[in-house]
Order: structure tokens, then sequence, then C-alpha cells
């Protein structure tokens, strides 16, 4: 039985066509899958009874269910997320006294096997659909009912960028059927080339991170293993592209690694290769994670020393705020610990949320 979301409108109007209905129809039914965020069939009152219950018989609304969740003391809350296929996943709640954000995976695992990040350590299993990346953001909503979520980040578990179609069709219907803006939506890579083109090609205005977190592809290449395929010229140079097509700045996005790339030094070769790219670089305290045990955290005076070093070169900085770790939910730390047949681990890359 296969779940209603995740279809686009016209998707929706093909279905229901089949069924001999008219158009205004799926407009219907759009409403009430992704605004009104109806679980069921039944609660569709404004459909006849029999269309009701043909959609029942051969369709469902949502494919997920929610299993636990974990707050930290400073409000973040990862949430556990069974599939339709008993596989595990794990989204993140943030709110923030201007605004509320979700992290959203958008695959079981990650391939990309980064040296510092938890997720690899659970492998990669099966990309997400689109459905499965908006319906997380429904149920974040369901749960967390008091505030309206204005933001979201794909940068849960896994590479977007090598599910590029899905995530592209997830973030038109979270802009067009959810009504959040797409200067609120955030896709985060680790510089996947081909990826941020069609990105690109898609003319959607979302915001783009790419975890950069070293100021040469030899140090980058230790840290990250897709770095030896993509040189950070030519992530550089697709990131222009990427600007250029859509009019939005990129974020780089570089996690702090104690003796590993958080130098003085480190910070003017950056500086140096960010020299003229319009951007900010977002700056992030590593968080041990368990198994990881070849990283630490930079201290707080190695972090204020690299951080003014790029200011003083005249590069736009900010620096992430810790949240989560209470609820193993921030970067670098968020482990899967559901019980079951399948369970993965959320990731570690330095992501803005």
């Amino acid at each position: 039985m296969g779940a209603l979301i995740g279809k686009a409108q016209d998707e929706l109007a093909a279905l229901l066509a089949g069924y001999g209905e008219p158009a205004f129809r799926s407009r219907q039914l759009a409403e009430w899958i992704y605004r009104k965020r109806a679980r069921s069939f039944d609660e569709m009152t404004n459909l006849p009874q029999a269309l009701r219950q043909r959609l029942t018989e051969g369709h469902a609304v949502r494919s997920m269910t929610p299993e636990a969740e974990r707050t930290s003391g400073d409000g973040a809350t990862k949430h556990t997320m069974r599939l339709g296929d008993d596989r595990v996943i794990e989204c993140v709640h943030l709110p923030y006294p201007e605004r509320v954000s979700v992290c959203l995976s958008s695959q079981v695992g990650c391939p990309v096997g980064c040296a510092f990040c938890a997720t690899g350590l659970g492998g990669f299993e099966r990309n997400l659909t689109a459905g499965e990346m908006v319906e997380q953001f429904l149920w974040m909503q369901d749960l967390h009912s008091n505030r309206r979520i204005s933001h979201a980040v794909f940068m849960g578990m896994g590479e977007p960028l090598l599910n590029v179609a899905n995530v592209i069709k997830a973030a038109n219907i979270l802009r067009s059927e959810v009504q959040v803006s797409a200067r609120n939506l955030t896709i985060s890579t680790v510089g996947i080339v081909p990826g941020i083109y069609e990105l690109a090609a898609a003319r959607l205005p979302v915001g783009l991170a790419i975890s950069l977190h070293a100021p040469d592809d030899a140090v980058r290449s230790a840290l990250i293993p897709t770095a030896r395929r993509w040189p950070i010229s030519e992530i550089l140079s697709a990131a222009r592209h990427y600007r250029s097509e859509t009019g939005r700045d990129v974020t780089y996005e570089y996690i702090l690694l104690s003796g590993v790339n958080d130098t003085v030094d480190h910070a003017r070769r950056l500086a140096d290769l960010l020299h003229g790219e319009r951007g900010s670089v977002n700056l992030i305290p590593y968080n041990p994670v368990a198994g990881l045990s070849s990283f630490s955290t930079s201290s707080a005076e190695q972090v204020a020393a690299f951080r003014g070093e790029l200011q003083r070169r005249g590069l736009a900085v900010t620096q992430r705020m810790r949240r989560g770790r209470g609820a193993a939910g921030a970067c670098g730390q968020l482990a899967g610990r559901t019980t079951g047949r399948r369970s993965t681990r959320m990731p570690g890359a330095a992501r803005r949320a």
C-alpha cells in the first residue's frame, strides 16, 4: 500500500483522474495531506465518502511511525522514526527564540564515510523518497505543535546531493504545498559537484551549505573520502555557478578538529582559498563521537584565534552554537540507540541548522 505523501499536486490529479474525479479534488487532497497534516483519509471530510473509502483500500497517507525522542537541556529534540520497511532514521527539532528549525535525513545511513562522523559507522542502506523527507517535517510539526516550524535543513543522515532528485522534489513540495519559504530551506553537502550543478539547474532558490573542513586538498582528503574525486577548486567553481543561477550566497562549513585543521596557519590558508568568494564561513566546534577517539575538540582559545584570523582577513564568519549534546543530537554525535530489526546511526558532519 503506497503512501500519498511525497506526491505533487499534478501526480495526485493523475491518480484521482483514474478514479473519475475532477481536478479540484487534487487541491483538496493536497491541502489535507500537507497543510492540514491529516494522517488518515477519514479526516478529509470534504472528500466524498466513496472516494475516501477507495483511497483507504489502495493507499495510506503517511509511511513512517515516530518511536522515541530525546530532549537535551537546551531544548533540541532528537526523534527516531521507523520507516515502512522497518529501517530507522532520525531527525532533529531545534527551537530558537526567533525561529524553529528541523534537520531532515535524506538517506538511511551514509556512503560518504567522513572520518569524524557517526553516521558512517553504520554504513549505507538506501536513499529516502521525497515523501519520507517531507513526512519528517510534518511529524516534527505534529509533535511540536506549539510553534510553527519556519526552517528546514537537509543535513541529517546521509549526503543529500547523492539523492539529489528526491531532495529537489521534497524541497519543492515543502515550498509549494507545506508553504515553507525557499529562502528558509538549506541543503548541506560535502561537495558532490554533479549534484551542485543539478541543484543549480533546478533554479530552486534554497540555501547551499558546503562542508569544506580544510584549506587544502591534502587535509580534506584525509577527512572526507569524496575529496579525492572532487578537489576544492572544482567545488568552488560549482559553488560560483550555483550562486549565479540562484542568486544565493554559499555557506562554507568548517568543523574544528584539534591539531588537525584548527591552527592560525590553517585559518590563513582558508582565507586565501576563499578570497573573493561571496558567502560566509560557519565554524563548528567538534562534538566527540564514541568510536572515533582520534579526534578531539579544539579549545575555546584556539577557536577564537582561528575565527579572529578569518575576520582579520575580511571573511564573514559565524560560529555554530553547540546544541543537542544531552540528546546525542549534536553534530558529530547523534547516534541511533533504538532497538529493533534495523537501526542505524545519525550524522556527525558539520552542518548548519
